[in-house]
């Protein structure tokens, strides 16, 4: 008998943004770029701070659904870095896709907020992580985005 895989716990990461950057509404959707601009990240043993130029590429399929995709780099304290590319899918009423569009705060149970972090790093500790799957949920604030990451065991 096959069992499904458990999660084990990787990293919070609360990542700071800056204003959206309205690009419109193309023949895929209504095309947005979020700057990251900053922010931490704690692990179980391990801490570091999200670095300032990475973005978070949006594209708002249907009022409900919008794809996310970013890509960004954190630095561990001890100086290593790791990139992420973060692909996410966003759902949420047509109300509350609304309020997160012109920045209001929403409660996060509105809103279905799933993501499969892909990570790069050529830092000997951390090297593992480039070899294993992961999993995540999202809470949208205002001018930042809370992850919480699972390793898919």
């Amino acid at each position: 008998m096959i069992h499904a895989p458990e999660l084990k716990y990787f990293a919070t990461l609360k990542v700071e943004i800056d204003a959206p950057q309205e690009v419109g509404v193309s023949v895929h959707g209504e095309r947005r770029v979020i700057p990251i601009t900053g922010g931490t990240v704690q692990g179980n043993g391990w801490q570091g701070k999200v670095l300032r130029g990475g973005a978070d590429y949006q594209l708002i399929l249907t009022p409900r659904l919008t794809h996310l995709d970013a890509q960004y780099a954190i630095e561990l304290d001890n100086g290593e870095l790791i990139y992420i590319n973060n692909k996410a899918i966003r759902v949420a009423s047509a109300e509350i896709t609304q309020k997160i569009k012109i920045g209001e705060p929403v409660a996060p149970e509105l809103i279905y907020f799933r993501c499969h972090p892909v990570f790069e790093t050529s830092s000997p500790s951390m090297q593992w992580i480039t070899e294993r799957v992961f999993v995540g949920t999202g809470i949208r604030r205002p001018n930042l985005v809370e992850l919480q990451i699972f390793e898919v065991l």
